[in-house]
């Protein structure tokens, strides 16, 4: 068996399926049982005004990209993904996920709306 840069890779995103499945289910687990907000939404390392507000969408992400990611595990250790489709669904996932989170992180903390000032109520 010839170890190139391809083998090494491929074990690599292999392996890391497991520790990310086990992060994105802590993650929804503590949205869902222990009401934990602390990591919803979060930009720059820092929640937004409201975090039980985007709580479920932060939920629904964790554990879909969970669950895919410990199919993907499941299937690949019984056989039944072949090399392209397991490392197609697992890199989709990854970055899927990655971009939600990030586009929930900077919906939650969007500048609200400016209120009207004297001079806009002049101009009308």
């Amino acid at each position: 068996m010839v170890f190139d840069v391809s083998v090494v890779i491929t074990w690599l995103l292999f392996l890391a399926l497991f520790p990310m499945a086990f992060f994105w289910y802590r993650r929804a687990w503590r949205i869902i049982y222990k009401r934990d907000f602390t990591e919803v939404a979060l930009k720059r390392g820092e929640s937004p005004p409201d975090p039980e507000k985007f709580a479920p969408y932060e939920m629904v992400v964790n554990m879909v990209a969970g669950t895919v990611a410990t199919m993907v595990i499941i299937f690949v250790l019984l056989g039944e993904l072949h090399y392209d489709a397991w490392t197609a669904i697992a890199g989709t996932t990854i970055w899927c996920k990655f971009f939600a989170s990030f586009i929930l992180g900077r919906h939650a903390h969007a500048a609200p709306p400016k209120a009207p000032t004297e001079g806009d109520a002049k101009a009308e």
